[in-house]
């Protein structure tokens, strides 16, 4: 979704429709992994919503008509432990993403405004260690980067836990075994679906595994390097230019009525 379906604004290119349309009628299903929250991409694909597979939660969450296929929860304890800890870094705010909702304590309502674009229910609550729900993933958000300011805090917890560099100022942890290729790679399974008839684009670390579940893996022109050399391809447009509907149009998938 974020760098790359969508452009910087967050918005669908209005070609989009069309095309998902074109390839449904192929018998091509169009499915979004995206470390956003379901009924945020609910929200965003409402029409097509019961012909389309989401992954959420960076793969934590998978639905489909309606149904859940796959949930991969992170141990409660480990995740109240998570938040624990990130009270004590400076400039960060924290989000826990359970399957009902998404919690947060902040007060500060920029933060509020930033976590509104990806999820679509968030609670505010005094004490996030006090939360009754399935936790799916803990988000902490540094404005100043991530990568330096964050991750060095986290990567031991690599060894037991999935510790992603979501966007620059966005980082995940979910269990070991959830990401988005796992979950892909679970769901080409049960629906009969090979890598080989499976194309993925993706820009960022998040992305990673999914690329090495799909025989065409694009990374975006804008994709961060490792996701540059994970990939088999790299699209020539970025989000901004419209790079994945370009490229999907460019590879001769869409038939003309």
């Amino acid at each position: 979704m974020d760098g790359t379906l969508l452009n910087d604004q967050h918005e669908i290119h209005p070609d989009f429709w069309e095309i998902e349309e074109s390839l449904t009628n192929q018998g091509i299903m169009f499915s979004v992994a995206s470390g956003r929250q379901f009924y945020n991409l609910e929200s965003k694909f409402d029409r097509i919503k019961d012909r389309m597979l989401f992954f959420a939660e960076n793969g934590t969450h998978v639905v489909y008509k309606g149904k859940d296929l796959y949930v991969n929860p992170l141990d409660k304890e480990a995740a109240f432990q998570f938040i624990r800890k990130g009270r004590e870094l400076p400039d960060t705010q924290m989000v826990l993403c359970g399957k009902k909702s998404a919690y947060i304590e902040s007060k500060d309502e920029d933060f509020y405004r930033e976590i509104n674009k990806f999820y679509k229910k968030i609670e505010k609550v005094e004490d996030l260690t006090q939360v009754d729900d399935t936790i799916l993933k803990v988000t902490f958000c540094n404005y100043n980067g991530v990568e330096e300011h964050t991750y060095p805090h986290f990567k031991d917890y690599n060894e037991d836990f999935k510790v992603a560099i979501a966007a620059n100022i966005f980082i995940d942890i979910t269990s070991k075994t959830a990401n988005k290729g796992n979950a892909i790679k679970g769901i080409q399974k049960e629906m009969n679906i090979s890598p080989e008839e499976t194309l993925v684009f993706g820009d960022y670390l998040n992305d990673l595994e999914m690329m090495q579940n799909a025989r065409y893996s694009y990374a975006m022109k804008n994709a961060h390097p490792e996701i540059v050399n994970a990939s088999q391809y790299i699209t020539a447009y970025d989000n901004n230019e419209n790079g994945v509907l370009r490229t999907i149009t460019d590879m001769g998938l869409i038939k003309q009525n």
